[in-house]
């Protein structure tokens, strides 16, 4: 499996609590799973890779960020990818 990679889109596969979330805009209690993200930053610690994903509204307002790892979220592509 390729691994996640800066300016992905992404969704969140678990529910993201309010303590692990940068939030800017809206008072939110948590990000529900299934939110469209972008990858914005790539993080290298302990042999492991982590994504700080920006999650924005359909204007573009960013409204959250979160620091996951590829476990928590899945690359969404919009062609077909025959990898």
């Amino acid at each position: 499996m390729n691994q996640p990679k800066l300016l992905d889109t992404v969704t969140n596969l678990q529910p993201i609590s309010r303590e692990n979330l940068t939030l800017l805009e809206k008072e939110i209690a948590y990000l529900p799973e299934g939110q469209v993200g972008t990858i914005v930053e790539v993080y290298n610690r302990e042999d492991k890779n982590y994504y700080l994903v920006e999650f924005a509204d359909f204007v573009g307002c960013e409204y959250a960020m979160s620091i996951l790892a590829a476990e928590e979220i899945l690359v969404l592509n919009y062609e077909l990818s025959m990898i």
